[in-house]
């Protein structure tokens, strides 16, 4: 388990197999879960996926999540109101 953590370099890999290796060695879902800041079902989850197929099975499966709705110039606009840090009226944050 060592040499297969040391060759990763995804953190959420990283995270999800230290979760397991813990396990391996004694401590309980909720000390566990409470080490990485996840819940004890969320690492029961992980251990069933290491189980099914290991570490190829820690590997987060979602999709990117839901497209951008500005476009690349609205985006630069954006961060640059952001950064001159002008104080947002309610209307304006609406309007995000």
């Amino acid at each position: 388990m060592d040499r297969l953590l040391d060759e990763e370099d995804d953190p959420k890999i990283i995270k999800r197999f230290s979760f397991v290796k813990r396990l391996y060695k004694g401590a309980t879902y909720e000390e566990t879960a409470d080490d990485v800041g996840k819940s004890a079902s969320t690492g029961s989850r992980w251990e069933r996926r290491w189980n099914d197929g290991g570490l190829g099975q820690l590997t987060p499966n979602f999709g990117g999540g839901r497209p951008l709705k500005l476009g690349d110039e609205e985006q630069e606009r954006l961060l640059g109101l952001l950064r001159e840090g002008q104080p947002w009226k309610a209307q304006e944050k609406g309007l995000l």
